[in-house]
């Protein structure tokens, strides 16, 4: 039997090489073995059927909890806690300064109490504006991630704040002007659409994914930096919506893990394990709200 690399099969199937690897990693190739980083494809393989997304998340019962949740309106539920949790620590990572009870009053009242603190007008205003982005992850899970969506995410959470009256700050598209992430340089502005195009291309929304597969995706996510500011955050409501759409235990990055996130996400080339650690101790914590409110993992 012939056997070809990961490479002459992406060309024979028309995807590309990463998503020729995930196939593989996923045992959706039979034949392919691999021999320390190379992949070996039967040349006459075929390439594997993409499962419709809404099948692929019909079976998750956390999503199906979410869902049914955020309809009822119930408090005190596993959609409550996740709004005000993952909202309150997304935020606090990029300098909010309101505190979770804050949160929680805004999320479940609509109204703020100052606790004898100045507030700063656009932490209120993007923290409503982040409740409305879960809500999105949760209405697009059973969707393909895409360009539309990501974008969608950013103008959700900057509307009504005070970048969103700057033209060039480009609230729901990408960035005009250069930035830095932890003082590493990002992609160029005029680089933007393009590496953007190519890392959902590689990424292929349309096939499962791992929780390695949906990190690696979220660091990748942050080194282009697309935005001119909110990166951070839509690329963990990324993540949370990709972990429902793939069946995963999402998870939430609080902020008393920020130093180890952040070290994870710059050391990702060369130790994977900063931020897989991380990102499973959130996901453990995560389970075990799971197990609180009695949801079976999918």
């Amino acid at each position: 039997m012939e056997f070809l690399p990961a490479a002459a099969i992406a060309r024979l199937w028309g995807v590309s090489e990463r998503s020729v690897r995930n196939y593989c990693a996923q045992g959706r190739v039979p034949g392919a073995f691999r021999t320390g980083r190379m992949w070996s494809i039967p040349a006459d393989a075929e390439k594997p059927v993409r499962p419709n997304a809404r099948n692929a998340s019909s079976g998750n019962p956390l999503l199906a909890r979410l869902l049914e949740e955020k309809e009822s309106g119930i408090r005190g539920s596993i959609y409550h806690k996740l709004q005000v949790e993952f909202t309150y620590n997304s935020n606090h990572i990029e300098g909010s300064r309101l505190s979770l009870d804050q949160t929680r009053l805004i999320f479940e009242t609509s109204s703020i109490s100052d606790e004898g603190r100045m507030l700063a007008v656009n932490d209120i205003i993007e923290t409503v504006n982040h409740f409305r982005c879960i809500d999105l992850c949760l209405k697009n899970a059973r969707k393909p991630l895409s360009e539309h969506l990501i974008k969608e995410l950013h103008r959700t959470l900057k509307a009504g704040t005070s970048d969103s009256s700057r033209p060039w700050f480009s609230v729901g598209e990408y960035k005009q002007v250069p930035n830095e992430v932890g003082g590493r340089p990002t992609s160029a502005p005029e680089e933007v659409p393009a590496h953007m195009t190519a890392l959902i291309r590689e990424y292929d929304p349309h096939v499962p994914h791992s929780l390695d597969q949906i990190i690696d995706f979220h660091v990748r996510l942050e080194r282009i930096h697309p935005f001119q500011d909110g990166n951070g955050r839509v690329g963990r409501l990324i993540m949370l919506k990709e972990c429902l759409s793939n069946g995963v235990v999402p998870f939430v990055i609080t902020e008393d893990m920020k130093l180890f996130y952040y070290r994870g996400l710059a050391e990702w080339d060369d130790e994977r394990g900063f931020l897989t650690d991380t990102c499973l101790a959130a996901q453990d914590r995560f389970g075990r709200w799971m197990d609180y409110f009695r949801i079976p993992s999918a």
